[in-house]
Formats: C-alpha cells, sequence, structure tokens
C-alpha cells in the first residue's frame, strides 16, 4: 500500500505572518507548483484522495480528482488570536512561553501542537487500517509532521527538525503493517 502526504502549495499571503487555519488561497505559482507534484504521485481510479478542508489544500486535491474527502482532522494548528499578526508583533511574554512548549502550551483561543497530533494520528491510523488502496493526503506541514514523527518515532518537541516545504510529497509504504517512510 503506498501512500502520499502532500504540503500545499505556496499560500497568498506575505511572509512572517501567522497563519494555520485561516483560509488563505493560492499563491500565483499554483499551476507550476502542481504539475511538480502530479508528476511524483500517479492517481489512478482505485485512489483515494482526502484534504484539508482548507482552500490551498482543496485545490490541489482536486487536481488528482474531483471526488475528494475533506476531514476537519487534517487542518493545520489552530493560531487563534495569532491567526493573520505578524510573528515579530506577537506579545512577546505569550509567545515566549509558547514557544518554550508549543508541544503542550495552546495559543490564546487556539491549540496545542499534541492536540494537532492527536487529531491527525487518528486520522492517519482509522484511514491506513481501512483500506489496501493508494492514499493522497493533501495537507500541512503540522499535520505532516505530526504523523511523520509518529511513524519515525520522533519526539514531537524535534518534529521541527522535519522539513517540510511547499508542494512537498512524502511518500510511505505499508507492508505487513510496518509503516516505512521511503
Amino acid at each position: 500500500m503506498e501512500i502520499y502526504l502532500i504540503r500545499h502549495t505556496t499560500p497568498e499571503i506575505e511572509k512572517g505572518i501567522c497563519y494555520g487555519q485561516t483560509d488563505l488561497d493560492v499563491a500565483a505559482t499554483f499551476e507550476e507548483e502542481s504539475e511538480v507534484i502530479l508528476k511524483q504521485v500517479l492517481f489512478d481510479q482505485n485512489s483515494i484522495v482526502y484534504s484539508s478542508p482548507l482552500k490551498r489544500c482543496t485545490k490541489l486535491a482536486h487536481k488528482f480528482t474531483k471526488n475528494i474527502t475533506v476531514d476537519n482532522r487534517l487542518m493545520e494548528l489552530n493560531f487563534g488570536d495569532w491567526e493573520l499578526l505578524k510573528w515579530d508583533n506577537l506579545p512577546r511574554e505569550k509567545s515566549d512561553i509558547w514557544m518554550n512548549d508549543f508541544v503542550n502550551q495552546p495559543t490564546p483561543n487556539g491549540e496545542a501542537f499534541i492536540d494537532l497530533a492527536n487529531r491527525a494520528n487518528i486520522f492517519f491510523n482509522e484511514v491506513i487500517a481501512s483500506t489496501s488502496k493508494k492514499i493522497i493526503i493533501t495537507t500541512h506541514a503540522g499535520v505532516i509532521r505530526a504523523i511523520l514523527s509518529k511513524i519515525n518515532n520522533i519526539h514531537l518537541k524535534d518534529s521541527f527538525d522535519i522539513d517540510v516545504a511547499y508542494g512537498q510529497v512524502f511518500k510511505i509504504t505499508k507492508q505487513n503493517n510496518t509503516l516505512t517512510l521511503l
């Protein structure tokens, strides 16, 4: 069984802005970026495509097929009150607390990374147990890091050591209940 975790393409937003669950559109480079992705992941009629409900993911998922399954558990971290603020302008006393323990500390009116990791891995485990077909998942860097951390037995606090670029494709195989990142 093949599972593809794909980060959405470049979003249409200024660099340095905190965005997680904000529903951003894609940048003007979307067509070129998606073509590169489509060459790496061959869709066939037996493939199942899942997507975060956010536009930057569903647009990419629809490049594979119009028949996608949207799941809220694939959404990026909810940054709460920090959504669409400049990272440099976040209240220092609150951002320092979060940065020192982002795994367990939620953002103001948002969520902690452990919350994202739990929902993402519950989704992932359900999906890979339910089929032997090829699975394509269009999602966000936080979700991908959480799933890869679990597969590779990496502590969540170290998950940001996993580089996840826009449009990056991660291929995982499942054989005899063993998951392998290729």
